[in-house]
């Protein structure tokens, strides 16, 4: 019982570190100042969960780009 709890937990914080990943990812793509984005990233790795929270209902989310040469856009 006691491995499967561990795992469980594991588990658990490896996702969170994912999102986390994918969060600071996304602030730095986003087009917020420099300092912002230090800051945001220092909130999300100082205060994991917490800080995705914030971050998801406050926080910079990256650029979506479009095709960046012509042989990708069909048109």
């Amino acid at each position: 019982m006691s491995d499967d709890m561990s795992y469980f937990g594991i588990g658990i914080a490896v996702i969170i570190l994912l999102v986390d990943l994918w969060a600071i990812v996304s602030v730095f793509r986003s087009e917020k100042t420099t300092g912002t984005k230090a800051a945001w990233a220092i909130g999300l790795i100082v205060f994991p969960v917490l800080g995705l929270i914030v971050w998801g209902v406050a926080g910079p989310r990256g650029v979506k780009a479009g095709p960046t040469s012509p042989e990708h856009s069909k048109g």
